[in-house]
């Protein structure tokens, strides 16, 4: 493939670009903070560029969202391959928690409301520690299905891959395949994407964080 007729797009949270929820601030990512103390920050000291989402133990519902601002901007015919490097800060989440990330069109807090989305997801009320993955196109949706794999304190590498067309995403952990007999097809929906991830916790004092250390998008012109 030409360089020209290639692009992509790594984020790795190097540098002091504080992020908010500002779209005036000129920063490529915004937060979305639902609760009076959730936060969305790059990590101080770290040793290879980390952005942290985290709740904190304010008796209350919280939401902590890193997102594109909806500007929408990745074709979904022209993306290939979709990497996020993610942890957890604890061994497990806890009742009332989730986390999700991938990529999605306009932003819900309600992550079953998001009308586009394909996403790695860890929901409490199922599974504290078990990474399911899931697909809506608006159309058609695979709801979330497990992955068998756990994501706890320790860095995983997640991919999504639209190299197989719209109708057949596949999705890898740590390099492996997963949910090979299970189809996510999102050949429904023809506009574009952009990259999100969020913590989120039920009214409790719950501090469930997740740490992102390098997003990264590619694809065809």
């Amino acid at each position: 493939m030409a360089a020209k007729d290639y692009w992509e797009f790594v984020e790795d949270f190097f540098g002091t670009g504080v992020i908010t929820a500002t779209q005036a601030d000129d920063n490529m990512w915004r937060a979305v903070l639902t609760g009076t103390t959730p936060t969305v920050a790059r990590v101080t000291p770290s040793s290879s560029g980390e952005v942290e989402l985290t709740n904190t133990s304010t008796e209350e519902a919280q939401v902590a969202t890193l997102y594109q601002s909806d500007i929408l901007q990745f074709d979904i015919d022209k993306i290939k391959e979709v990497h996020f490097r993610v942890k957890m800060n604890q061994a497990a989440l806890t009742s009332g928690s989730v986390v999700a990330f991938g990529v999605i069109g306009n932003h819900n807090a309600d992550v079953d409301a998001i009308a586009q989305s394909v996403l790695f997801q860890v929901t409490a009320a199922t599974s504290t520690t078990l990474v399911y993955c899931a697909s809506d196109d608006g159309t058609a949706e695979t709801a979330p299905t497990s992955t068998g794999v756990a994501l706890i304190n320790a860095y995983k590498d997640f991919l999504i891959s639209f190299a197989e067309g719209t109708d057949d995403i596949r999705f890898f952990i740590d390099g492996v395949p997963v949910l090979t007999g299970t189809t996510f097809d999102m050949s429904n929906y023809t506009g574009s994407l952009q990259l999100w991830a969020q913590c989120q916790k039920a009214s409790s004092t719950n501090t469930d964080e997740i740490t992102i250390d390098r997003i990264s998008i590619n694809g065809v012109r």
